[in-house]
């Protein structure tokens, strides 16, 4: 279960729109793929542009667990959620480790 408020209440705005332009590129460069695909691009083009895509999830995930560090995770460990917080990133740091 989630915390009350989440991203919405919790994130500031500047954060917020640096996650959506990232988003953005990030759909830009799926269609890219997809375009590469269809018109048989050079298999390393296309894997450079799904390496590249990648890349910058993990841009986007990063800017998201900081946000959530230093606002839900922050709250929580000073409140009686200290259990619930690192249960939180310990589950997210062990699908990084999947990947």
């Amino acid at each position: 279960m989630r915390p009350p408020g989440g991203i919405i209440e919790n994130m500031k705005k500047e954060t917020k729109l640096k996650l959506a332009k990232r988003l953005k590129v990030i759909e830009g460069q799926v269609r890219g793929l997809q375009k590469m695909v269809a018109e048989d691009k050079y298999c390393i083009d296309i894997i450079t542009q799904s390496s590249a895509i990648r890349s910058s999830i993990g841009s986007f995930e990063d800017v998201m667990l900081e946000n959530h560090l230093l606002t839900c995770a922050k709250d929580q460990m000073s409140g009686n959620g200290v259990k619930k917080a690192t249960a939180e990133i310990l589950s997210v740091y062990k699908l990084a480790k999947k990947k």
